[in-house]
């Protein structure tokens, strides 16, 4: 098929070097030029494992093109798919303006149908305004041609989008046109091993709801394990036991029950705020939802309180060595990343940090800006000389095995904080270093303040 896809960003783009991949003939359209120009010469915006390869080929077989004119996009192909950013303000009220514009182009310029698919998230109800606004373009300059509008939301993982995309768990298709409904059955019945199964053809408003509801399912257990983390502590249990024991149970399975420095990226939270913000606004608050967010909050900033605790209050003039800063392994994605509490706490009481992550300096830098107190380094090994403690953030391949007798070796008061729990306490301790984990059973944790 011909495809068009709106938004290269983190999704538009994974997804359409996908289809691209898969043979189909896709356009991709954005609104920023210079983004468009550098993805033209093969220059990646954003760090996600396999997806220049998967551009470059498209490129050179001439599956994938990218352009910065709405108008071409919106005369390419017989799917249009709308993936633009949809942000929300710290209320969780989403901002749909870019998808409202990009409908409002395909109305004033399409000179035929087609289907207009919304892939990105938005609140229940989005896709009736996209059609409304589309259809009064069209309206307006008297064409007839009759254009569908369905609902597909993505289900990527970052750092994983390149394997998720080709095998989707399941795909989502919001329509009651038969034949939108035909056609995006389709294009993604390649990709599934059980089409019966996997795809899941429902009305619209279901379909949006359901990408909420999932990432919210997703940042409940979350959060579930960070409050279990922190009975384990007192209770002098190790959740890592824990979650094993309740992940090999078939009902609960093992997915999302890690404990750690609490959930980031682009979607739990953003999604969570916006789902509660509509349920209020509907008179239907979400009490779960609002004890997700509130614990989520307080897991941020115990890695700083698991310091405080270590230093006897005196953490002011100590120098953190800090491993990773993306909320998540293979990605460059700052967003709501738990590193950037921890570093605002430790900045706060006067600490000093050397930092090191893979591929998220560059985006952190643009987020804290130049300043004294911290250190951007291009090593792990270059980020513990001179630190008095190693605090790791996110778990990155090449943070799993550290030569800890180097480590005690380098550290002037040798602690490690262990954010998301990778080491273990024995082998650390052995090591002649104090370990500190998430519900971890430690009993020097159980003074910890739970502030």
């Amino acid at each position: 098929m011909k495809l068009a896809i709106f938004g290269a960003g983190y999704v538009g783009l994974s997804f359409a070097a996908c289809m691209a991949e898969a043979g189909h003939e896709v356009l991709c359209a954005d609104a920023d030029a210079s983004r468009i120009e550098g993805l033209q010469q093969g220059r990646m915006p954003l760090h996600e494992p396999g997806l220049e390869a998967l551009v470059a080929a498209g490129l050179a077989a001439g599956t994938l093109r990218f352009a910065a004119d709405e108008r071409a996009a919106s005369l390419h192909g017989e799917v249009l798919f709308i993936v633009v950013n949809t942000p929300a303000d710290t209320e969780g009220d989403v901002d749909l303006q870019h998808v409202m514009a990009v409908a409002r182009s395909i109305g004033q310029h399409r000179d035929r149908g087609g289907v207009v698919v919304c892939k990105s998230t938005a609140p229940v109800g989005t896709a009736e305004q996209v059609e409304a606004v589309l259809h009064a373009a069209l309206l307006q300059r008297g064409a007839a041609h009759r254009i569908a509008v369905a609902v597909n939301p993505e289900f990527l993982r970052e750092g994983s989008a390149v394997h998720d995309c080709p095998q989707p768990d399941r795909v989502v298709i919001g329509a009651t046109d038969p034949a939108a409904i035909d056609l995006l059955t389709r294009l993604y019945e390649p990709f599934v091993r059980d089409p019966a199964k996997q795809l899941l053809v429902m009305d619209r408003r279901s379909a949006e709801l359901t990408k909420y509801a999932a990432n919210a399912m997703l940042a409940t257990r979350i959060s579930f394990m960070n409050e279990m983390a922190r009975v384990a502590e007192h209770a002098g249990a190790d959740i890592e036991m824990v979650r094993r024991g309740i992940g090999s149970d078939r009902r609960i399975g093992p997915d999302f029950l890690q404990a750690g420095a609490g959930y980031g990226g682009s979607c739990l939270a953003k999604d969570v705020r916006a789902l509660r913000h509509v349920a209020d606004r509907e008179g239907q608050p979400l009490r779960i939802l609002a004890a997700v967010e509130a614990a989520n909050h307080e897991q941020k900033g115990r890695l700083f309180d698991l310091m405080t605790h270590h230093f006897e209050g005196r953490i002011a003039n100590k120098t953190i060595a800090l491993w990773g800063l993306a909320f998540k392994p293979d990605t460059d994605d700052m967003r709501d990343a738990p590193s950037l509490v921890l570093l605002e706490r430790l900045w706060a009481a006067g600490a000093h940090v050397q930092v090191h992550d893979p591929a998220a300096m560059p985006n952190a830098r643009t987020i804290v800006g130049e300043r004294g107190d911290v250190r951007w380094c291009d090593t792990p090994e270059d980020a513990l000389q001179g630190a008095d403690v190693l605090a790791l953030v996110t778990e990155w391949p090449v943070f799993r095995r550290p030569d800890f007798t180097r480590i005690a070796g380098t550290l002037k008061t040798p602690a490690i904080f262990d954010g998301r729990n990778i080491y273990d306490a024995a082998e650390v301790e052995a090591a002649g270093i104090a370990y500190y984990g998430i519900g971890r059973g430690r009993s020097v944790l159980r003074g910890v303040s739970q502030a």
